[in-house]
């Protein structure tokens, strides 16, 4: 039997974003010097409520930038989630520092707060907490733990762009904030990022590492080594365009969310949660399968594809990647909710032009395998 493919991410992209992106290519500043760019940076900084935005060419250079922009030296610490992106623990051992893992949350799938405490040492210089498929951290604790021990705070919003935080967004409640804007993110220039901070010096050198760390007065004299990170005029346009827009795409997760929820709450399936002080974006649906169904995510997903519904994985914890294991990191580290998400956990088709019938197609299809199952759960 056929199926239709449903891909488990598609933008939407619309007039708007084509009469800008029009608009640039007229102007026939294509490069990063063009007039997008910088309106892109300050309106992305003003939706999070920080000062400065500082375009660059993806989210994880933005991670990158940002652990830069921090005074460290060689074996300082971070504290960060085992589940989470690599992305996250590339930035921190590039920057010559060491990634110190907590679990998450077996609830928000975010860090877990109540465990940053106890690893800190005095190598610890700052904590990188990262919203996790759309759910905010619990930021009060980590900023009160920042104040207590002095130390900084970079919040990965990659996931979570729009949502908000005891009423405040995403991105800004931290020393700095990155974004993502790759295709599946909720604002999308294809690929791109953002740094924002409301530190003059942070902006400043973000700015130069960006840009290949040219000096000032003396371009082509460089002492200290940057990179070229940046953002062309053509993808920021996009990225303004899609900005303006954000608040509808919210709505939209939100109102697939719901319908996701309605149809399989009654199924044996850990849902996305909405904690009382966070506004979920839900930037990709995750299921997590109840430890009564004997199948991992892996062999679910593949039951799926089989539907013609595409589906990803959840993130293998940092603790047990493999090229982390070769490094001899993270020997004695324990973080069995990361495993258990890891193992059980997949997201489903989630993309901004994800229509309800399709919405009605993946549920069907996850209650036939459910069909073919019963009794194993």
């Amino acid at each position: 039997m056929n199926h239709p493919f449903i891909p488990v991410s598609e933008p939407v992209i619309g007039e708007l974003e084509e009469e800008l992106v029009l608009d640039c290519l007229r102007t026939g500043w294509l490069s990063s010097e063009g007039k997008y760019v910088r309106e892109f940076e300050t309106a992305c900084a003003a939706y999070s409520g920080m000062d400065e935005g500082v375009s660059v060419c993806n989210g994880t250079a933005a991670l990158k930038v940002s652990v830069a922009c921090l005074p460290l030296e060689a074996g300082d610490e971070i504290i960060m989630p085992s589940f989470t992106i690599i992305s996250c623990a590339i930035a921190i051992l590039e920057a010559g520092a060491v990634p110190v893992l907590v679990d998450c949350d077996p609830v928000t799938w975010t860090m877990n707060v109540a465990d940053i405490e106890a690893q800190i040492t005095p190598k610890t210089r700052a904590i990188m907490a990262v919203h996790i498929y759309g759910h905010p951290v619990d930021m009060d604790p980590v900023l009160e733990i920042a104040e207590k021990y002095r130390l900084w705070v970079i919040e990965d919003a990659a996931e979570s762009h729009g949502g908000e935080y005891k009423g405040r967004k995403c991105g800004g409640l931290g020393d700095i904030g990155i974004l993502s804007f790759y295709a599946n993110k909720m604002v999308t220039t294809g690929e791109g990022g953002m740094v924002m901070t409301s530190h003059p010096k942070f902006a400043k050198r973000a700015r130069s590492l960006r840009n290949m760390c040219f000096r000032e007065g003396e371009r082509f004299s460089h002492t200290e080594i940057g990179h070229n990170y940046r953002l062309s005029n053509i993808q920021a346009a996009v990225g303004l365009g899609q900005l303006k827009q954000i608040e509808t795409f919210v709505r939209r997760k939100r109102e697939m969310a719901e319908i996701y929820e309605c149809k399989l709450k009654k199924l044996p399936l850990h849902l996305p949660v909405e904690k009382e002080w966070a506004r979920n974006v839900y930037w990709m649906y995750g299921i997590v399968l109840h430890e009564s169904v004997e199948m991992d995510a892996h062999e679910f997903a593949r039951m799926l594809m089989k539907r013609g519904i595409q589906t990803r994985p959840f993130f293998m914890g940092m603790h047990e990647q493999p090229v982390f294991r070769d490094m001899g990191l993270f020997k004695n580290t324990n973080c069995p909710e990361a495993e258990r998400l890891y193992r059980k956990g997949l997201y489903l088709p989630s993309g901004q032009a994800i229509t309800d019938r399709q919405i009605k197609q993946v549920c069907d299809a996850i209650y036939s395998i459910f069909d073919g199952i019963r009794g194993s759960w």
